[in-house]
């Protein structure tokens, strides 16, 4: 496995059954948290920055699979997340948070529109753009919920 793959795999756990949705996210979840530990502008910087490594990363470890976006690969989920939450303070809840991160996962197996035609796009870059999707549609049902909360809250 190359050193590429290793990484995107988190070093192999998510080959083995069962284990790689939960290092998934408990990655997701760590990697968000510590986003959110910035000031909201520093979160939205950190959240696009990671968006290159991310389209980098998953392009050389689709090398290693014979399927281009192989399930193994968990770099473009873990690495995407953060863009749900960034500058949203009530995603510093934990409940929230992982709410969100249920959300973005259950978006990106519907995969709605255009997420399902950007995971056709060749390389890192489709691997990684139908994640991004899935992660603005979670940002903006986590601010819709929000202002809805805070405007119906008894």
């Amino acid at each position: 496995m190359t050193a590429a793959a290793w990484l995107a795999t988190a070093g192999g756990a998510t080959a083995t059954p069962g284990l790689g949705a939960l290092v998934t996210a408990l990655l997701s979840l760590a990697l968000a948290g510590l986003v959110l530990r910035c000031p909201p502008r520093g979160q939205a910087a950190i959240a696009a920055g990671l968006l290159l490594p991310a389209v980098g990363l998953c392009q050389l470890a689709s090398g290693a699979f014979a399927d281009k976006d192989d399930a193994r690969i968990v770099a473009d989920e873990v690495l995407t997340f953060p863009v749900a939450v960034a500058a949203q303070g009530a995603a510093r809840h934990p409940a929230v948070l992982g709410g969100a991160y249920l959300a973005s996962r259950a978006l990106d197996g519907l995969k709605p529109p255009p997420a399902r035609q950007a995971e056709g796009l060749p390389g890192g870059v489709g691997i990684v753009l139908d994640d991004l999707v899935t992660n603005l549609y979670t940002a903006l049902l986590l601010a819709g919920g929000c202002a809805a909360y805070r405007r119906y809250r008894p």
